[in-house]
This record gives structure tokens, sequence and C-alpha cells, in this order.
């Protein structure tokens, strides 16, 4: 094999009349008799190879070449003629006259083509990952991923973070998702745990005396999976000592910077505008708003105060709130069976009912607008209603409307292209509560982690009431997603001692759990902060994709599953037997 000279998507003008090897996979044969072209690639891209009669025994070897044979080519770069031009690729006007040729390898027919929007289930692409990941664009999301990690490792060198590795083997602990368990074979019955975050090992090492720590940290949860979620995933993990929580975001806003400086080109502008966790739920109904369109939620309540409309009325009396969105210029886009459809959806958030109205000419018509006539005057001039526009109301329990009203904004927005999806739209969420309830297990969780540090004037309510305090913790979040999070840390004994009493902990069992983290406490700990940003979902949205799976190399499908090694299996017997393990007849059925 001949030592490979170039890569084939970097052949262009400036080669004609080199002589080149070039290696790659044999994309495509096109054979017109006496003259064969083929497409060979590599992750570079494609250049267009040309065997003749010229050249015989190359042309021989030709014949015989098919999709995905791997081969070493020697040529001289010429110019294409001017009507075989392919002005898609870089390597569009150019061609190589191949002299040698030599097979590397043969493939058996590929369970599907390799180019990009391939025709091929998502199990099928999966289980053959390795063909997956030939395709350009899944090349270009993987290297994306490369590239930001690049960007990291040197911003956060220059700013004199220092990498140090935490465990993948620690102790379980209630950290809100489920752990995934390691037995251990020399205790049995003892078990390690998977990290969900290395957010206990980061702090010890502030008492530890290294002021600034950063770590690209894989970690673990066992948890229902989704588009943006998997049960292993990577964090880019950073802690800092002595730092307010501004000064630590404008740390994070300068790393922000350089990823999209180096792997976009945009100049993005600092800083990036910070908005309360209350005012981002009243407004966007979300705690990660996409703010590259407008449709607000906007408040009702004092419209409706006097209505003689049952729904909003009683939903006001007893505490609730309505709430619109104004779907402008639109409604014509909007059917009575659309509207329905988004009723149905929204009933997973809780919501009983979804009124709608329609405006033209001063007027408004639909299922509702007989009962609040008396408030139309109102309702066009708090709305601003102009022609053609589409209002819609839920009234109910404040976190319904939030819930349900958010949701239908950003799916509204994206099916009418409301936004640019080539922006980038970065926005801090701050001042979150310290606590949230969570209905699934009935009481109240801490909403960032329990090691999170109040508000200095709501330290107080640690003692008084626990669920009025709000935090010193912040969110990044992009285009609608949650790009990462953090908080100013609890470094007082005292203060994080009432805090896991708040959480139900009762002082034996704190111990159980952090007594390591309490010890620490006590020997001079000193004020630290910091937060953890996605990677996965950081590349994915540079990339342009909507699925952390495409920016991984292997990943697992929706049901936590991996077809290429069929993970998870069962394993031997004899391996269950060390580690002192039964399995049910029923589960290994």
């Amino acid at each position: 094999m001949q030592e490979r000279t170039d890569y084939c998507g970097s052949i262009t003008e400036e080669y004609v009349g080199k002589k080149v090897s070039l290696d790659g996979w044999v994309q495509k044969r096109r054979d017109l008799g006496g003259l064969i072209f083929v497409d060979l690639r590599d992750y570079k891209g494609f250049v267009q190879l040309v065997f003749n009669t010229d050249h015989k025994e190359a042309l021989e070897t030709a014949e015989s070449l098919r999709s995905e044979y791997v081969i070493n080519v020697i040529g001289t770069v010429r110019l294409r003629d001017e009507s075989a031009i392919n002005e898609n690729i870089p390597t569009g006007k150019v061609e190589v006259v191949v002299e040698t040729v030599e097979v590397l390898n043969k493939s058996i027919t590929p369970p599907f083509e390799i180019v990009d929007d391939v025709d091929a289930s998502e199990e099928t692409k999966l289980k053959y990952r390795y063909l997956d990941l030939r395709r350009p664009e899944m090349q270009s999301a993987i290297r994306t991923r490369a590239q930001i990690k690049h960007s990291v490792h040197e911003y956060l060198y220059d700013n004199g973070f220092i990498d140090i590795e935490t465990p993948n083997l620690t102790p379980s602990t209630p950290e809100g998702a489920r752990d995934y368990l390691v037995p251990s074979r020399v205790y049995p019955g003892h078990f390690f745990a998977l990290p969900q975050s290395p957010q206990l090992f980061k702090q010890l090492l502030m008492v530890g005396g290294f002021d600034r720590y950063y770590q690209l940290a894989h970690c673990f949860r066992d948890e229902d999976l989704r588009g943006d979620r998997q049960p292993e995933f990577t964090q880019i993990d950073l802690e800092m000592s002595f730092m307010s929580a501004e000064e630590i975001q404008t740390v994070t806003e300068g790393l922000i910077a350089r990823v999209m400086k180096d792997e976009k080109g945009i100049d993005v502008k600092l800083p990036f505008p910070r908005i309360d966790w209350d005012d981002a739920m009243a407004r966007y109904g979300s705690d990660k708003p996409d703010i590259r369109f407008g449709m607000e939620l906007q408040d009702l309540n004092d419209v409706f105060k006097d209505t003689e409309f049952k729904v909003f009325k009683g939903t006001i009396d007893n505490g609730g709130q309505v709430k619109a969105i104004v779907v402008k210029n639109n409604a014509d886009k909007y059917s009575r069976k659309n509207i329905e459809e988004y009723q149905e959806y929204i009933k997973r958030f809780g919501a009983k009912g979804l009124a709608w109205l329609k405006y033209n000419d001063d007027k408004i018509t639909g299922p509702v607008a007989k009962f609040i006539t008396e408030q139309h005057d109102a309702l066009v001039e708090r709305l601003g209603l102009e022609n053609n526009d589409l209002v819609l109301f839920v009234a109910d329990k404040k976190k319904v409307v939030a819930d349900a009203l958010g949701y239908l904004r950003t799916d509204i927005a994206k099916n009418l292209n409301l936004y640019d999806p080539n922006e980038f739209a970065f926005t801090w969420v701050v001042n979150w509560p310290l606590f949230e309830y969570d209905e699934g297990i009935q009481r109240w969780t801490a909403a960032h982690h329990p090691f999170t540090m109040p508000n200095e004037e709501d330290v107080h309510y640690l003692d008084e009431d626990p669920h009025k305090a709000y935090a010193q913790s912040y969110d990044i979040v992009l285009n609608g997603y949650e790009l990462g999070g953090g908080s100013i840390r609890i470094h007082d004994y005292k203060i994080q001692e009432k805090m896991l009493k708040a959480l139900e902990f009762t002082k034996e069992k704190a111990y159980e759990q952090f007594g390591f983290l309490l010890d620490a406490l006590q020997y001079g700990c000193p004020p630290h902060g910091g937060l953890a940003i996605g990677l996965d979902r950081f590349a994915m949205l540079l990339a342009g994709k909507d699925n952390i799976r495409d920016v991984i190399a292997f990943p697992k499908n929706s049901n936590a599953t991996e077809p290429m090694t069929h993970a998870p299996r069962p394993v031997a017997d004899n391996q269950l037997v060390d580690l002192g393990i039964e399995v049910s007849k029923s589960n290994k059925e």
C-alpha cells in the first residue's frame, strides 16, 4: 500500500497536475464501458476517480469494485470537463485519473446505503452503528463534539483550571434519579453506584484547596429516556472557590463564547441576558425558555375577575390562573380539529381544557366567544389583537397553566417557523426556588440538589418555612434546552444540616448518606460553587441535530439497550455466584 499523501475531500483545483495517493471507501461506481467513474470517500469528503484504457490494469481492477470496498489509488489530478462540474462539493471541479489501484479490503452488501438522510430504521442504524458512523453527517456530528472538547480544554487550562478525575465507583446517595448499582464481589451484599454526577467529590476538591477544578465527567442515571437524554452522558463539570454566582457565570460565558467562536465562527454577545425563575415561568411557561420568538404567556385574571363565564371565574376564585397566548396572523392555519388535538395533548399536564377564539374585523368567534362579550374590548386591548389572530386560553392551577401553555408556545412556534433555526440564543435563568414539590412521590425535593446554598436573606426560612426559600442557583439555557446548571454550594456545616433536615433527613440518616461531606465542612471549607454543562446536548445543538444519540459514538436506544452489542444481557451463573446474586425465574424469562 502506497503511503497516503492527501485526503479525498481536500483535492481542489490547487492540485491540478499533481500526483496523489488516496485511501478511502468506494461510494459508488459508474461503468461506461472502457471508462469507469468511482466516487471515493473519506472523512473529509468525496473525490471522483477516473479509470480508463490508458491504465488497463487499474481499469480491470475497477470493474470488480463495489460499494464500501476499501482501496488505495495513485493518480494525477486534472480539471473535469465543464459539463461535468459539480458545484455542490468542494472537489467538484476536479477528478483523479487513476494509474494504480489496490483493494485493501472487500465489503459484503451493507444493510443500508452510506449516505445522509438514509432510508433505514433507527434500530437498524444502531445495530450496524459502525456503518452508520461512516455517513458524512455522522462524521461531522461526532467531530463537532470532539472540537468542542478541544476548545473546552484549552479555555479552562488558560483560565487556571486543573483537570482532575473523580471516582466511577461511588456510594449510592439520593440525588434524584435511580442509581446504576455495581455489586461488590469482595463484600457480598454491598454495592457501589456509578456516579450521577461528581457533585460531592468536586466539593471535596474545593475543601482540598484546588480552587478551580474541571473534568469532562462521565455520568450515569437510570431514568426514562427521550431525545436529549441517555443513561450515560458527559458533563463539562466545573467548580470554583471564593467566587460569587455572577463571577462563575462570567467564566462560563467566556467558555461558551470560546466554543461558539471556534466551532461556529460566531461572536456571541456578552453578557447573556438573565431572567428570574419566577419571571421565566410567568412569561414563557418554562424554566428553560426559548427566547428566539415572542408569543409570551399573558395573565388575564384581572380581565376576567368579574366574568360570568364559570370556568374562568371558578378558577380565579379558587386561586388559579387564566392565561393566554396569541398566535399572531395565523388563525386561518388552525382548524377546530387542530385545536382539539392540542386540547387532548395538554391533558398530560393536568389541563382540563383549552379555550380558544379567533379575531377578525373587531369580532371574536369560537366556542367561548359568547361567554366573554363583556370582556371583548379589554381583551382586545390587553392582547393587542389584530386580524387573523388566534387566542388560546388555559385556566387551571399555576403549574398546569405554565406547562400547558409553555408546550403550546414552543410547538406552535416550531410548526409555524417563527424563529431562525440557525440562531443561538443563550440566557441565564437565575434565583430558583430552593425546593420543588414532586407530585409523583408527594413530597418536597431539592430543586437542584441538597447542597445548594439559599439566598442569604432566605436562610432563616430553613427553620421557619423552607419552601419559601430561594436559592443561589442558575441554569444556562440555549434555544429552549437546559444546557447546564449550577449553584453556589453550602459551605457552612450548620446550614447544610438544616437543609437536610428540611428534606426530612434525620441526623442519623444524614450522616449515613453524607457523613464524609458533613465532616469535611467542619475543616475550613471555603465558599465555592460551580456548574455542569451537558456536552452531549451542547454538541447536539451545534451540530444541528435533535437527538443526542447523533453525537454519541455508541449510544443506547430509547429502551436503554444497545442493539449492536445486545447490552444489557444475561451473564454466566458462575459470575452471579461470585457476587452472591440470585436472579428470579421471572426476571430470567
